[in-house]
C-alpha cells in the first residue's frame, strides 16, 4: 500500500468523526443510547426516570445494550438506594477494581466511604484457615460495620452466597441496597437468584454478565442522582 493510500484512509476516517466538545461528550452518549435503544425496540417506559437512569449509565459504561433487558430491581430498590446515600451510607466493594470506579469524592460529600477488605492480610489468613474464599470472609467484616450499608458486588459470587447466608441467618443488619452484578460462569447465575428471592432492596444484573465497571457504574449513577 502507498503511502498515499495510507494518507487517504486517515483523512476519510476523519472526515467521519463528530465534534463534541469534552464537557457534552457524556451527554452526546447518553443521547445515542437513547436513540439506540428506539430503533432496537427496547423502551424503558416501564421504569421510572431515576431507574432509568441507572440502566442508561450501565450501557454507557459498558456498551452493551443487553442490560436494558437484564437489569433487576427490586420495588423502589433506586429510591432507597439513593435515600441511603444521601443519609451517609457507606459503600462495601468485593474488589478493589470497583472501589476505584466510584466517584468517592461525591460520597464523602454525603458522609459515606468506600470499604473492601479483599486484600487485607488477615482476611487472607482467616479464609485459607475456614476454607473460604477472601469474599466470603470480607462480607462478614463488611457485616460489623455501623450505620446503613451498600453492598456493591461485582466479581465474587461466593460475596453474594455470603451475604444471602447471613441474612437468613439472621446475623447481619439489612442492608439498604443489594447491588449484585458479578461476571462468570461458576455460581454466577446461582447467587444473583438467591439475592432476588430475598427480600432486601437490591439491583441485579441476571445472567452471566457483570463485573466491577458495572458496580460502580451502578453505585455512580445512585450518587450522581443525590448530587
Amino acid at each position: 500500500m502507498t503511502n498515499e493510500h495510507v494518507a487517504g484512509n486517515r483523512a476519510t476516517g476523519m472526515d467521519r468523526l463528530e465534534f463534541v466538545r469534552p464537557a457534552d461528550i457524556e451527554a452526546r452518549s447518553f443521547t445515542i443510547i437513547g436513540e439506540e435503544l428506539a430503533a432496537q425496540g427496547i423502551s424503558l417506559d416501564d421504569l421510572d426516570a431515576a431507574t432509568q437512569l441507572v440502566v442508561k449509565r450501565v450501557i454507557h459504561t459498558t456498551a452493551d445494550f443487553d442490560y436494558a433487558r437484564t437489569l433487576c430491581f427490586s420495588p423502589q430498590a433506586v429510591e432507597q438506594g439513593i435515600a441511603a446515600l444521601r443519609a451517609g451510607a457507606h459503600v462495601v466493594t468485593d474488589t478493589t477494581m470497583a472501589a476505584a470506579g466510584i466517584n468517592k469524592r461525591v460520597l464523602a460529600s454525603l458522609g459515606g466511604e468506600v470499604h473492601t477488605f479483599i486484600a487485607d492480610e488477615d482476611v487472607a489468613a482467616e479464609a485459607c484457615r475456614r476454607g473460604l474464599t477472601r469474599s466470603a470472609v470480607s462480607m462478614e467484616r463488611a457485616a460489623q460495620l455501623a450505620g446503613p450499608l451498600v453492598f456493591a458486588i461485582g466479581n465474587a459470587p461466593t460475596a453474594l452466597v455470603q451475604l444471602h447466608s447471613m441474612l437468613v441467618a439472621g446475623t447481619m443488619p439489612v442492608p439498604a441496597l443489594v447491588i449484585g452484578v458479578p461476571v462468570g460462569f461458576v455460581n454466577v447465575v446461582e447467587s444473583k437468584e438467591l439475592i432476588r428471592q430475598t427480600d432486601v432492596p437490591h439491583i441485579v444484573a441476571r445472567g452471566r454478565k457483570g463485573g466491577s465497571t458495572v458496580a460502580a457504574a451502578i453505585v455512580n449513577a445512585l450518587l450522581y442522582q443525590v448530587r
